[in-house]
């Protein structure tokens, strides 16, 4: 039995794909990301968190466009991998920091932007990484939440789920876009927009990425292969395991006072 909490799952999990998350397309690049630089436009005197930063590729982007960035995740080993390539990009005002989104180790109300992609599905508890964020936010910042999300519908959300944890163990829940909103605006936040984007996930570097052991790829195959066409339609099922989810970008920002 393994007695690892889950943080240290996460932890163990991604720390020996650091590389691989800094150099996969489906990361690296997104319509999600180049929203994001347009919503943050130029902003000289900034400061942004990135929370849950993975392999870096939105404080890469961000960067250039704000005064600093912290670069904030509970791997050390994924931290490494994006100094170092800050480093090379000559990201001269990116800093990390390692720890849980569920106690952020800055003050109050000490960030002009903060974002978070791809990395609230692994968290722990959501409503205590959003009330953590709302804090450091500053009374008139901006938040941008993106993720992959999760249909709603019953059918194909257990579906969804089912194919992530056998991916991942890592993985705790793709939310639905009302899951999302009332999270966020039950930590004191004000939804802003919303935009939704269709993800392809190539199957193969998909189960490479994560090191999925092979009994879990043949199970996800198998359940790929029982679907019945609600399921393969919605998701575009093909024939090699490869599918389409969908993701979202919300931004919001701070009701009231920070606390």
């Amino acid at each position: 039995m393994n007695t690892d909490s889950h943080n240290a799952i996460v932890s163990n999990q991604f720390s020996p794909m650091a590389h691989s998350y800094l150099t996969s397309p489906v990361h690296a690049n997104g319509a999600d990301l180049d929203q994001m630089v347009n919503l943050v436009g130029g902003r000289p005197d900034a400061i942004a968190l990135d929370m849950g930063c993975g392999g870096g590729h939105a404080t890469f982007r961000l960067a250039p466009l704000v005064k600093k960035v912290a670069a904030y995740d509970l791997s050390e080993s994924m931290l490494t991998v994006v100094a170092d390539e800050a480093r090379r990009r000559g990201l001269d005002n990116v800093a990390i920091q390692q720890g849980a989104v569920e106690s952020l180790p800055y003050p109050s109300a000490s960030f002009d932007v903060v974002v978070s992609r791809y990395s609230a599905h692994h968290w722990q508890a959501v409503s205590a990484g959003l009330a953590e964020m709302r804090r450091v936010l500053k009374p008139g910042g901006l938040a941008i939440c993106m993720d992959v999300i999760s249909p709603g519908e019953p059918l194909l959300d257990t579906w969804l789920q089912s194919l992530e944890l056998l991916r991942d163990p890592s993985h705790v829940r793709d939310a639905s876009l009302g899951e999302w909103c009332g999270l966020l605006c039950a930590a004191g936040f004000a939804v802003g927009t919303v935009t939704k984007f269709r993800l392809r996930l190539e199957f193969a570097p998909w189960v490479e990425r994560m090191k999925t052991p092979e009994s879990h790829v043949t199970a996800i195959r198998s359940l790929q292969q029982r679907a019945g066409s609600d399921v393969t339609q919605y998701f575009a099922m093909e024939d090699d395991g490869s599918f389409t989810v969908d993701t979202v970008l919300i931004t919001a920002e701070v009701m009231g006072n920070n606390l």
